[in-house]
């Protein structure tokens, strides 16, 4: 289970760091990272890290659409974690 939340906590890292990354870009005025590759970082279980870019740090707050799919991914990485919550161990 340590394992598991020290994976999560890292891709959740990673997804942030990654639209902190589009954010400068974008203030710079520099070639962006592709929407595709945000919502790619945030499918494997960073749909908090993604949520803690948007409200922190303004990003992609506006686009409705880009909202939209992380709303679908939250929600799709809340139905596995419900889903697979029985068969997860319990020790730490």
């Amino acid at each position: 289970m340590t394992i598991l939340l020290s994976c999560l906590f890292f891709l959740n890292l990673l997804c942030f760091l990654l639209f902190a990354l589009d954010k400068r870009k974008a203030q710079r005025g520099q070639r962006r990272i592709a929407e595709k590759t945000l919502h790619l970082a945030t499918l494997p279980g960073a749909a908090p890290g993604a949520w803690a870019a948007i409200w922190l740090l303004h990003h992609k707050n506006r686009k409705t659409a880009f909202w939209g799919v992380t709303l679908g991914l939250t929600l799709l990485q809340g139905a596995v974690l419900y889903f697979a919550w029985p068969y997860l161990p319990t020790e730490f």
